[in-house]
């Protein structure tokens, strides 16, 4: 549950507000908020960016957004509780500024036909549309430029197995518009489908291996006769579609392997044997080296990088949406912390 204030603007200006209750908790998730506005309002809408929460963990309690609306609405608006600050915010996405979602809707219409379009997730990481057209649906996403270029990478990717990534439409800079992956977010996986995802990374992985093709994170594992290579940076079932499809590659560097896998386990444990998995596949690849030894160094090396990420998140966003990350570094060094005293059991 997530009680919602909308601060509504029309052509840049306040025009009022708008509060009512949506199921879905996450912050970023906001497709139940816009769904819920367009008909309150009666005129299309998009959110532009988070003003306040009240929860924790990026979901629950009262949270504050700017809103803008297509047309001037007729009914359901209030005064507004108080304006966000109208002065410039140089670290502001683009997707956060009025117009912004309206950009990325028309520059997706350059390339497919829209016949609708619903924003689904907004924050200070990406801007994310489901555009649905006669020839299918399709999904525009916007990324901020310090993340890794989404359409350089698939194509990397692509290039070894076409199936693990989402079909580029089109790409422009900090721009994506792909055809949507089949099935449904993973953040539960099976094991069918750990077994079908880890072997098939592991072999793209294994193809690049080599000197560095993209950006270097400062952290470094002993490689156990592994290579460096491309890693997805942000290795989650919550990143997968249970069709095989991998999304969302604006963390990928260049590294040990054994990070990808971590952050893997480090999200959902490991009852599925997912250490095995992954050490198995490596083995078929590199029948010398010893993965295992490796993921118990990765463990805590891990979560060194996600400090390195999350305050990179922080040093780029502006201060009212800073709240989706603050406290994260020192979560994850406080983590790596205990970890390196007890990184992994023997198997």
């Amino acid at each position: 549950m997530r009680n919602v204030v909308a601060l509504v603007l029309v052509d840049g200006a306040p025009v009022g507000s708008v509060e009512f209750t949506v199921d879905s908790p996450w912050w970023n998730d906001v497709e139940p908020v816009v769904t819920r506005l367009d008909e309150v309002l009666g005129v299309s809408t998009s959110v532009l960016r988070l003003v306040s929460a009240t929860g924790s963990g990026m979901r629950g309690g009262t949270v504050t957004y700017q809103v803008e609306a297509a047309a001037r609405p007729r009914l359901g608006l209030r005064p507004a509780p108080h304006d966000p600050p109208a002065e410039p915010e140089p670290l502001r996405m683009p997707w956060a500024r009025p117009g912004g979602p309206a950009a990325l809707v028309a520059w997706a219409g350059e390339h497919v036909d829209v016949r609708r379009a619903v924003q689904v997730k907004t924050w200070n990481l990406s801007c994310l549309y489901r555009l649905e057209t006669d020839d299918g649906t399709f999904w525009a996403k916007q990324f901020p430029e310090f993340m890794a270029d989404e359409a350089a990478v698939i194509s990397m990717v692509r290039n070894v197995d076409p199936a693990l990534v989402p079909d580029v439409v089109a790409s422009a800079p900090q721009r994506l518009l792909m055809r949507a992956a089949g099935g449904i977010d993973c953040w539960r996986p099976s094991a069918e489908v750990i077994a079908d995802v880890v072997p098939r990374w592991v072999a793209v992985q294994a193809a690049l291996a080599g000197p560095a093709a993209a950006r270097v994170r400062g952290v470094r594992v002993p490689s156990f006769g592994l290579p460096d290579t491309l890693l997805h940076g942000d290795f989650h079932p919550g990143n997968w579609r249970s069709g095989g499809t991998v999304l969302d590659w604006g963390d990928a560097h260049w590294g040990h392997p054994a990070l990808d896998a971590a952050r893997l386990i480090g999200f959902v444990g490991d009852d599925l044997g997912i250490a095995r998995v992954w050490a198995d596949a490596w083995l078929r690849h590199r029948p010398d080296s010893d993965p295992l030894a490796a993921l118990r160094h990765a463990r805590p090396a891990s979560h060194l990088v996600g400090a390195l990420v999350y305050q990179e998140f922080l040093d780029h966003i502006e201060e009212s949406e800073r709240v989706y990350h603050l406290g994260d570094p020192e979560r994850e060094l406080e983590t790596a912390r205990s970890l390196a005293v007890d990184p992994w059991p023997e198997t």
